[in-house]
């Protein structure tokens, strides 16, 4: 890729990124080995509080999919800081999400469809990546999605 094409097309899909987040507790935002960065875990957020909710409950998959689609732009926000230019990125490696959801709901996989949807939409084919999506009784500070990844830098 040129060293211009992440952020025009940042630009193009109206996606502003923030700066990157402090660590809530003991551990680092991001960190790596080799050519791989872990990015930990990032909770949703809306206008810069946590988004509390449990699908299934309180919200709706479609809400959910939002919240994940805005936590992959604060996980780029964290990824830019990282790399200082999103355009060493090769490729989006793994995606884990966890989903605040009640024992019936089974659609975290719809949900995390937010997050892996913004990240093709971003980085094309290099966006594509190996997922799990998981519903779990609780997130930190009631969120109502959290979302980790690993990338591959060049």
């Amino acid at each position: 890729m040129q060293s211009h094409d992440i952020h025009q097309r940042l630009k193009a899909l109206d996606i502003e990124l923030s700066p990157a987040g402090a660590p809530a507790a003991a551990y680092v935002m991001s960190a790596q080995s080799g050519n791989l960065v872990y990015l930990s875990g990032h909770i949703a957020k809306k206008n810069g509080n946590v988004r509390v909710g449990k699908l299934g409950a309180t919200m709706s998959t479609d809400e959910g999919r939002a919240a994940a689609r805005a936590v992959a732009i604060d996980l780029l926000s964290t990824l830019q800081a990282h790399t200082g230019d999103l355009n060493r990125v090769k490729r989006i490696v793994k995606v884990m999400s966890l989903v605040n959801s009640t024992p019936d709901f089974t659609e975290q996989h719809l949900v995390t469809n937010g997050a892996s949807e913004l990240f093709v939409e971003v980085f094309g084919e290099a966006g594509k990546h190996a997922r799990s999506a998981f519903g779990v009784a609780q997130i930190p500070l009631g969120a109502c999605v959290e979302i980790e990844a690993c990338v591959e830098l060049d």
